[in-house]
């Protein structure tokens, strides 16, 4: 659905936020002992990448909007 050149910057990019993510819980879990917040970081910081690759799939225009937006708040999610 998407411009292929432009999906797969954006999939990259989330890929490589979301190994920073695996990264930061690992650290998270092991030496601060933080489970409940980590896993939920765990969740929404690697939805995006996840949401990113399925929008490119999309069935139609508003099927390729609506899980990008889904996206946005997975990464909204995240920064809070």
């Amino acid at each position: 659905m998407g411009n292929e050149g432009e999906g797969n910057r954006v999939e990259e990019l989330s890929f490589g936020f979301a190994l920073r993510v695996v990264k930061l819980c690992r650290f998270l879990e092991k030496e601060k002992k933080e489970y409940v917040l980590s896993r939920q970081l765990l969740r929404s910081g690697t939805a995006i990448g996840a949401l990113v690759r399925e929008a490119q799939q999309a069935e139609s225009r508003a099927d390729f909007i609506h899980k990008l937006s889904i996206a946005l708040k997975e990464a909204n999610e995240t920064e809070y």
